[in-house]
């Protein structure tokens, strides 16, 4: 890969450019290591992993806990930077949410991370006369649902502070304060899933795993929810195992 194409500036600032050309090299390489980040740049490990790290508290990359290498992050792809989002996200995935929910009988929503809020960019409703509710295009904060959860658990503890300066809006009893928030996103990071348990609507509850692009970095959130009675703990299990499907046919689809 060639990263300068143009001719340069004739004044470049020299960081910028190096961070720019880093998302380059991220938009290409699912995982990018300070050692090779360093090599591509003509800089010293050092450098490099003060740009890198600038990027992670910006959330334009997010490094992996256990391999510490880097990857894009939720800011970046929603500039629309990864090549998955070159693909009509939703598009996509609609024929997948369609077919969980007829199997679920439950609504089924996809999210994706907008700052310290979810979205709700595709969804189908429950055929059901006490059903949850599809929000395609809402804005809800993220500390409140299922997928958001699950995609702020992939943040680091820096920016969940910058997120949320202030603490958390409580909207039930069961919303989480931030130092729960913190405890349970280390849980949904281990486990690989999400639990919604009456935390934004008193009686709603809802479950969501990761949507993956092909390198292993988390860019949506597949989620079902349903009127609590209807998703007891004893179902959780069974609720992820179909949303896992749901996702990994996604993924499939989105990498072809």
């Amino acid at each position: 890969m060639t990263l300068e194409r143009t001719p340069g500036p004739r004044h470049p600032v020299g960081a910028v450019d190096h961070a720019l050309q880093l998302l380059l090299l991220l938009r290409d390489s699912p995982d990018l290591r300070v050692t090779e980040a360093a090599r591509r740049l003509g800089v010293a490990a050092s450098t490099a992993h003060r740009i890198l790290s600038t990027l992670e508290h910006r959330g334009f990359v997010t490094q992996d806990r256990i391999t510490r290498a880097y990857r894009v992050g939720p800011e970046l792809i929603e500039l629309g930077f990864s090549s998955t989002r070159a693909i009509d996200l939703r598009e996509v995935s609609e024929p997948h949410l369609a077919r969980l929910t007829a199997q679920l009988g439950e609504t089924v929503n996809l999210l994706v991370l907008q700052g310290a809020s979810v979205r709700f960019v595709a969804g189908f409703e429950a055929d059901q006369r006490v059903r949850t509710h599809v929000l395609t295009g809402t804005l809800l904060p993220a500390y409140a649902t299922s997928g958001g959860k699950l995609l702020l658990a992939e943040l680091p503890k820096e920016t969940l502070r910058e997120l949320y300066p202030r603490g958390l809006r409580r909207f039930t009893p069961r919303t989480r304060t931030f130092t729960q928030l913190l405890d349970e996103l280390a849980v949904i990071l281990m486990r690989g899933y999400a639990v919604n348990q009456e935390e934004s609507v008193s009686g709603l509850s809802a479950v969501a795993v990761p949507l993956r692009d092909r390198g292993g970095a988390t860019i949506a959130a597949v989620a079902m929810s349903a009127p609590s009675p209807r998703l007891p703990a004893r179902r959780v299990r069974e609720m992820v195992i179909a949303l896992r499907g749901c996702a990994a046919g996604i993924r499939s689809d989105l990498t072809r």
